[in-house]
């Protein structure tokens, strides 16, 4: 696991105030952190630094944050990267998960919220390059991503492609809840009224699979998302 100072912040802000206020504050906890001042500045930074974390505005002067974050995405597609934004707009959700974020932040948000998601998208990162291996104990099945197949006690079941995928996301993230935008933009690249009946159908063939154990609930979340929820088995005395 990386620790604070290993994790150098590339902050694209275009506030006179508030970026420097937020790069203050970022490295009096720990994180170096390099102030941009608009896209095209925070683009060579990044171009010619080594930063392993960016946080951008999606308003800024010369070139905004989503074009920002493509063209750093055509460089790197594994650098974290975190949209702060005045807009609290679904459609600016969603294009900003389209462009390559990876999450996202509204005004005005307490330094501890944001500290907060710093430290959750390292450590879902993290977790992903640990599981790099494929392999995903849930309950007492094992799930192999590579090879596309559950296996049960009893049975081994086959998995479609996008089966997989989705397993794999909610896998992840065990016991934590996946938006479902997210999900639809991870795994089908687009959110619209197909992509959401589909992973619907999904959702109900995967909870089906994984009824082989009664301790795993693939829960929705209202109005949120979904959660694969696998509670620890007691042991007996």
């Amino acid at each position: 696991m990386k620790t604070q100072n290993d994790i150098r912040i590339l902050l694209a802000e275009d506030d006179p105030n508030f970026g420097p206020f937020l790069q203050t504050y970022l490295n009096a906890k720990g994180y170096p952190c390099f102030l941009t001042r608009d896209g095209d500045e925070a683009l060579n930074a990044f171009m010619t630094g080594e930063y392993n974390f960016c946080i951008t505005d999606v308003m800024m002067p010369v070139k905004d944050g989503f074009t920002l974050v493509k063209q750093i995405r055509k460089r790197s597609q594994s650098v974290p990267i975190l949209f702060t934004t005045a807009r609290n707009l679904e459609e600016d959700r969603l294009k900003g998960f389209q462009a390559g974020g990876d999450d996202y932040i509204t005004k005005p948000f307490s330094m501890e919220e944001l500290l907060c998601r710093i430290q959750a998208i390292i450590r879902r990162i993290e977790t992903t390059k640990q599981q790099e291996q494929f392999m995903f104990p849930i309950g007492r099945l094992v799930f192999d991503y590579k090879m596309q197949l559950i296996t049960a006690p009893n049975q081994q079941i086959r998995l479609t492609p996008k089966e997989s995928d989705l397993l794999r996301l909610l896998c992840q993230y065990q016991n934590e809840v996946v938006s479902r935008n997210s999900a639809l933009i991870k795994i089908w690249g687009s959110n619209n009224v197909y992509t959401i009946r589909s992973m619907d159908v999904y959702m109900t063939k995967l909870r089906k699979f994984l009824r082989e154990d009664p301790n795993i609930q693939l829960q929705n979340i209202h109005g949120t998302g979904f959660r694969l929820f696998v509670q620890n088995r007691k042991k007996r005395s």
